[in-house]
């Protein structure tokens, strides 16, 4: 007779290890989302083909949306809560980060590069794609590398880590570029696309991307030694660890079970809206590498 409350107290042990959001009390990101019953995600809308509008200006789609919906679906079991409502929240470059620390929204997963200076302001996930930042330019333009933009027009996207490299290399080589900061990488590619810039720095990958929504996508290439490796991740609030943790866990299993693969594939090796056109951006090593060791640490920190 004695064995049976041993027994009910292992039965007891093993349920509260099976839901661990439940077993103890709620904080932070994980009990707004449980109260309210809505989780809202921050998104893009041109980041092509990570985060952006395709043909519903309200919908978004992409790669890293289609990670953010597979943290969706870990919320709804973690949290005991099938019916979580979305909730989609429109950010920019300049406006992603706050609206992460005042919890506008509760997860934002774009095309964010992870690095040591906003690691200060917010928590990323582990990594989700990592890239090298290069040129996109006119294939008849002559501009072949960075040294080629000496005295020209130069466009980049404003709040980006792009901005910050371009900016310090004119400074430090005195090229005499004429940096100019749009608002999105949609602007970005408009001025380029209508002369008023000779070259889009930005990360290969949305450079891919930018160029196949060109209206003649043949006359555009991406060219230039990378100016830095970086890795994008999901941003979080600052200092909420189990959420962070729900966030980690969605997306390294994920990884694990292979599904990455055919994420990749549908947005880098298939046509693609708007447009229907591929980008055809094999996986580099550097994205497999993160993908089976994932990590939320930046490029610069490994």
């Amino acid at each position: 007779m004695r064995l049976v409350p041993r027994i009910l107290a292992v039965a007891v042990t093993a349920a509260l290890v099976s839901t661990p959001a439940l077993a103890a009390e709620l904080t932070g990101t994980l009990k707004k989302i449980k109260d309210s019953g809505t989780v809202t995600l921050g998104h893009r809308d041109s980041s092509i083909p990570f985060s952006y509008y395709g043909d519903s200006a309200t919908q978004p789609i992409g790669y890293s949306h289609d990670l953010q919906l597979k943290v969706v679906e870990a919320l709804k079991k973690e949290l005991d809560a099938p019916d979580l409502k979305v909730r989609y929240n429109l950010v920019t470059s300049q406006t992603r980060i706050p609206l992460v620390q005042n919890g506008t929204v509760d997860i934002e997963c774009g095309s964010t590069t992870n690095n040591v200076e906003r690691q200060r302001q917010v928590d990323f996930s582990v990594g989700i794609f990592e890239v090298g930042t290069r040129l996109l330019t006119k294939k008849t333009s002559g501009i072949n590398d960075f040294a080629d933009l000496k005295g020209k027009n130069v466009v980049t996207t404003a709040g980006t880590t792009s901005e910050r490299l371009l900016k310090a290399m004119n400074a430090e080589k005195q090229l005499g570029m004429n940096v100019i900061s749009a608002k999105d990488h949609g602007e970005s590619f408009l001025m380029l696309e209508s002369n008023r810039a000779v070259a889009f720095m930005m990360d290969d990958a949305l450079l891919a991307g930018e160029m196949a929504k060109a209206k003649k996508p043949d006359d555009w290439h991406v060219v230039g030694t990378p100016q830095s490796f970086e890795i994008y991740g999901c941003m979080v609030r600052k200092g909420d660890p189990a959420f962070k943790a729900v966030v980690d866990k969605a997306i390294s299993a994920t990884f694990a079970s292979g599904e990455i693969n055919g994420i990749y594939d549908k947005w880098f090796q298939q046509p693609v809206p708007p447009k229907g056109l591929n980008l055809n951006f094999p996986m580099s090593e550097q994205l497999k590498k993160l993908i089976a060791s994932p990590t939320d640490k930046s490029a610069e920190q490994l």
